[in-house]
């Protein structure tokens, strides 16, 4: 029987992926994805109640605290819908965020010893993730049959504004998680950022508390667009702000794109240094 053998060799300078072979692997990125939902969940009394707990305990506490004692303007709908709708996206991006940036030096056993495209152990956790999410919109969905909110028009948007997150995401997640292989401090910075970056969001108050003269700085946030543009869409409470989604998919696409560059330029060294 003939053997074929397979040199594999670096490609020199800033390389782009390489989508065949990615597709080729797809198989290995969904194992690595449900290997993380089982992990998360395994051995747990609640299991993915969980899911469910984590946005409406949050909820809970933001609503009592700033919605009845500090009296946060809610944009017209009830407070508690209102924070939980910025909430499950900014889960979902803090999820893929913190996941991706230990997700390399999770899996150095698999990284220094098998062949495959790495930017798959980071792009696994989008996936991962997801079901949290999903969950977490069925609740936002019983919150608002509960208040008496109905779907806005702009409810068929939601998908696009969760790709814009996404994007944004596994962007950041691809260069902290290739920093990371290097600098171990950037997975112990990560929690502190994530916490920092939330309230820096307008995930409990609406960005027109800050007026027109500092809403720009909110527009150098990828996560303030999309925030501000699901709430619109799903309550039909206000206009989609166009102008603050369209700057947050242009800071993703480059974050992205910049990432994959990056990750790519400095894979060879994973196995080395891992």
């Amino acid at each position: 029987m003939e053997h074929k053998s397979v040199v594999i060799e670096h490609r020199k300078g800033w390389v782009g992926v390489d989508f065949k072979e990615l597709w080729k692997f797809r198989e290995l990125l969904y194992f690595l994805a449900w290997r993380d939902i089982k992990v998360k969940y395994k051995q747990t009394a609640l299991g993915v109640v969980w899911a469910v707990l984590q946005p409406v305990l949050a909820m809970l506490v933001f609503s009592l605290v700033f919605g009845r004692f500090a009296s946060m303007p809610s944009e017209g709908v009830p407070y508690p819908v209102f924070v939980l709708t910025g909430l499950l996206l900014w889960n979902y991006f803090a999820a893929v965020l913190s996941q991706s940036t230990t997700s390399l030096v999770a899996g150095s056993n698999l990284v220094s010893k098998v062949y495959f495209p790495r930017l798959i152990i980071p792009a696994s956790s989008a996936i991962a993730a997801l079901i949290d999410f999903l969950i977490g919109f069925a609740v936002l969905l019983v919150m608002m049959l509960w208040y008496g909110v109905g779907l806005g028009p702009g409810v068929l948007l939601a998908p696009v504004i969760v790709g814009v997150v996404l994007l944004n995401a596994v962007g950041f997640g691809i260069w902290l998680s290739a920093l990371n292989v290097r600098y171990r401090d950037v997975q112990y910075a990560v929690p502190f950022l994530i916490q920092i970056w939330m309230f820096a969001s307008p995930v409990i108050y609406p960005a027109s508390l800050l007026g027109e003269k500092w809403s720009w700085l909110l527009h150098l946030n990828p996560m303030s667009g999309v925030i501000e543009a699901i709430r619109p869409a799903m309550l039909g409470n206000k206009p989609i702000p166009w102008e603050g989604l369209a700057v947050s998919a242009a800071i993703g696409l480059a974050v992205f794109l910049a990432g994959v560059f990056y990750f790519r330029r400095v894979e060879r060294y994973f196995a080395d240094v891992i």
